[in-house]
């Protein structure tokens, strides 16, 4: 796996790039679509492909390590063979639920004991357990176990958490050497940097992350309930740290303007859940706003969805007819609405590439991005 870096906006730190794993080849900036449970929810693989244009898409290895279980996953060889999916792949760790699950779990040094959301049983992950879970699940690009801290943190909680996801990743690193690919492919591992929203301490983990030189490099611990301002001050202080060589994953992030405004300061890889979880309350993003498709004002209105829009949704089905369905409750409105915010995510992502290459990304951002922020 490598990362070739194409182009660097002058006005910017914008940056355009091809991410080569043996799956495929992914055109950055992107946005993966978030399939936790080996599923993107109400859509088929030939539609992430076809329609929507993922190049790559996210599982989560805490939900699939609990369901169907990894003897389940390396019989069918695989998450990508189990899905029926091609193109690349990446799971998070699971570092993220021992943030979620703050309730039913307890953290030391050793890993992470925590109580299953199914059924209750007990489990205990380890950096090195992690590490095996991935390998077993195949995907492309895997995660450091790192702890999520929360927001707001105390500085010297946030500073002993970070001091430890440090060392849980010199032991996945050293996991990951002493381990080989299960399914004939190359693995590559992504640190994650964190230290909540103290510039000291994001500048002491960028560094130590840094220093790791792994392919790829994520910062974590963002978009967790932090004012905009924050989530870019921190992002615009470690895009200045970390190598301009390698790709930079901001995770969990977020809105089309986060996106856009994120792009701006180095970031070439997303992924968040909002496109999709808000899509199943039809809540749906444009290029003109963000539309509640639940109000009474789309009743009558029999034009597409979104005019602008490139997805086939767009273009055959009506912001009426598609208020219908979610009022009534039917799986296809979901589907349809699902299709549509990650369309344009996606489109999103690939205009924000071609305007970097032509050079009127910042004048174009900075057009776009109060439209996208209003609602309609």
């Amino acid at each position: 796996m490598h990362f070739d870096l194409l182009h660097t906006d002058t006005k910017s730190r914008a940056r355009v790039g091809l991410l080569h794993t043996d799956h495929g080849t992914i055109e950055t900036p992107i946005f993966m679509p978030v399939g936790t449970v080996g599923s993107v929810k109400g859509v088929h693989q030939q539609e992430l492909r076809d329609d929507i244009n993922a190049q790559i898409i996210l599982g989560n290895t805490y939900h699939l390590f609990l369901r169907p279980g990894i003897d389940v996953l390396e019989a069918a060889g695989g998450l990508h063979q189990f899905i029926g999916w091609e193109r690349p792949m990446l799971t998070d760790s699971g570092g993220y639920q021992v943030y979620s699950l703050s309730g039913s779990r307890k953290i030391n040094e050793e890993g992470v004991k925590f109580q299953s959301h199914i059924d209750g049983s007990y489990h205990f992950f380890t950096p090195e357990r992690a590490i095996d879970i991935q390998r077993s699940i195949g995907a492309d690009i895997i995660m450091a176990f790192d702890e999520c801290t929360p927001y707001p943190c105390d500085y010297q909680y946030a500073k002993r958490s970070m001091h430890m996801t440090h060392r849980w990743l010199k032991r996945c690193m050293d996991r990951m050497e002493q381990t080989e690919p299960k399914y004939g492919y190359n693995q590559a591992l992504f640190p994650i940097i964190q230290g909540s929203v103290y510039k000291d301490l994001r500048t002491e983990s960028a560094e130590t992350i840094a220093s790791f030189d792994a392919v790829g490099n994520a910062i974590g611990g963002l978009s967790v309930g932090e004012p905009d301002e924050e989530l870019y001050e921190m992002t615009d202080h470690v895009c200045q740290i970390l190598p301009t060589e390698k790709p930079r994953y901001l995770m969990g992030v977020g809105t089309p303007v986060n996106l856009l405004e994120c792009i701006a300061l180095g970031i070439d890889m997303f992924d968040c859940v909002m496109p999709s979880r808000n899509a199943r309350h039809g809540m749906l993003f444009t290029w003109e706003g963000t539309i509640n498709i639940k109000n009474k004002k789309w009743e009558m209105d029999f034009s597409p969805i979104d005019t602008s829009g490139k997805a086939f949704v767009d273009q055959v089905y009506t912001k009426a007819y598609l208020r219908h369905l979610i009022k009534t409750g039917e799986n296809l409105g979901i589907q349809i609405a699902t299709i549509h915010n990650l369309a344009f995510y996606l489109d999103l992502m690939k205009e924000a590439r071609k305007r970097i290459l032509d050079g009127s990304f910042v004048e174009w951002k900075n057009a776009i991005t109060p439209k996208l922020g209003q609602r309609l």
